[in-house]
């Protein structure tokens, strides 16, 4: 172990866990004042409760079995028991305890990227007891095929820091909770307008900030893997930043802060399965063509009227399963040593890749809705899953937290 291996994955560590925030912030200027709230406590709230869950249980579900080529963890790490400052589990170039605490941040900001599709509508119990079991029998098993050294792992796919992992396992679990919710009261008749921009936009920087955490962190080393995530972490939000105003422009719209902030988060999530496997100028391209692509899944979304009230599915979804397979294309032995099977577009290139990506792809995205909609189901015909339409009326933030976030309103 190294000195500055540990203390780079520290701070990519406090990196990652600072996105949450940051992602509340971006869901929470997007929804209407009345919400604005309960968007940012469900997002808080994930951090408390699935830290505590995934410490119990959930990193040895994930990471139990480390490098079998199975499904699933074991029970050997329950309570964290067995880990500690040394690296005897894992064999990894950090202690076995900062990799469970960095794998701990993307745990909790994953299913809280569910709550962009759902705002305005969700009972706060229904929530917490989704996300709590979504945790445990949906990411938990998805981790471990990919981070833990599982059967995705051992195929030859290929997640730098969470494209299926995270995205499009989110993404997809974000649709199955639609189809069981519904759409908000009065969509498509009503215009429901972001209610303060700015803060999207501060949530954007502080997202695009702990980005460089979440990519580059994924090394699990100050090298020169690292620094190659580093610089994709940049270029490629840049230019899906300019693909996405590029098209607002092109279809005669106005250049609008929303879109560049949605498109600098469409390049974020297309790169994030690529940051440590492909170079600079590819990154630029997967970016650029995130941010049209992504643009489009949007035009798509609103005209067979699906509620997703922040974009999670066009943008996580789509943009985790583009970035997913154009690994395919791009994954460069030059770059990782790790790549045994380089991009189709690549010396040596092959099929081979891009068809472990395809499967992946399409076995996270169907476990993911599958067993999401049954969770959803079930929470919904016991608890409750969504608000009455009188909260819905009135707000969240008032009926479910007694509180308001602007005292003149």
């Amino acid at each position: 172990m190294d000195a500055g291996n540990i203390a780079w994955v520290m701070i990519s560590t406090a990196l990652v866990l600072f996105m949450t925030p940051g992602l509340a912030f971006f869901y929470g200027g997007m929804v209407r004042a009345k919400n604005f709230l309960a968007m940012l406590m469900q997002n808080y709230f994930a951090i408390g409760l699935l830290a505590v869950l995934f410490a119990l249980v959930g990193a040895s579900l994930a990471f139990g079995n480390f490098g079998d080529g199975g499904w699933l963890g074991n029970f050997d790490y329950v309570g964290l028991k067995n880990i500690g400052m040394t690296n005897d589990q894992f064999g990894l170039p950090i202690p076995d305890i900062l990799f469970i605490v960095f794998q701990m941040t993307f745990a909790i900001i994953t299913p809280a990227l569910i709550t962009g599709a759902t705002a305005d509508r969700l009972k706060f119990g229904g929530y917490a007891l989704v996300i709590g079991i979504w945790l445990l029998v949906v990411y938990a098993p998805v981790a471990h095929w990919a981070f833990g050294g599982g059967w995705l792992a051992k195929m030859g796919a290929l997640d730098f820091a969470g494209g299926l992992v995270v995205h499009v396992n989110a993404g997809a679990a974000a649709l199955a909770v639609l189809m069981v919710i519904g759409a908000r009261k009065g969509h498509g008749k009503e215009h429901m307008p972001p209610h303060a921009l700015p803060w999207t936009m501060l949530g954007t920087g502080i997202l695009w900030f702990g980005w460089f955490g979440f990519n580059a962190g994924s090394a699990l080393a100050a090298d020169g893997i690292a620094a190659q995530a580093f610089i994709n972490t940049l270029l490629a939000p840049a230019a899906a930043m300019l693909g996405w105003l590029l098209i607002e422009r092109v279809k005669g719209k106005s250049l609008t802060t929303l879109g560049a902030a949605s498109g600098a988060v469409a390049g974020m999530v297309a790169i994030t399965p690529c940051a440590g496997f492909v170079g600079s100028m590819p990154a630029m391209i997967v970016g650029f063509a995130a941010g049209t692509i992504c643009y489009l899944a949007l035009e798509i979304k609103e005209k067979i009227k699906l509620d997703d009230a922040l974009d999670v599915v066009a943008v996580h979804l789509v943009g985790g399963i583009f970035g997913s397979l154009v690994l395919g294309l791009f994954a460069d032995k030059a770059i990782n040593p790790a790549v045994t099977h380089p991009g189709l577009f690549m010396d040596g290139g092959s099929l081979e890749l891009l068809k472990d990506q395809a499967v992946g792809t399409v076995v996270v995205f169907a476990f993911s809705f599958v067993v999401t909609y049954a969770i959803a189901r079930g929470v919904s015909a016991t608890i409750g899953l969504r608000v009455d339409e009188e909260t819905e009326d009135i707000g969240l933030d008032q009926v479910l937290h007694s509180e308001t976030a602007y005292n003149n309103l």
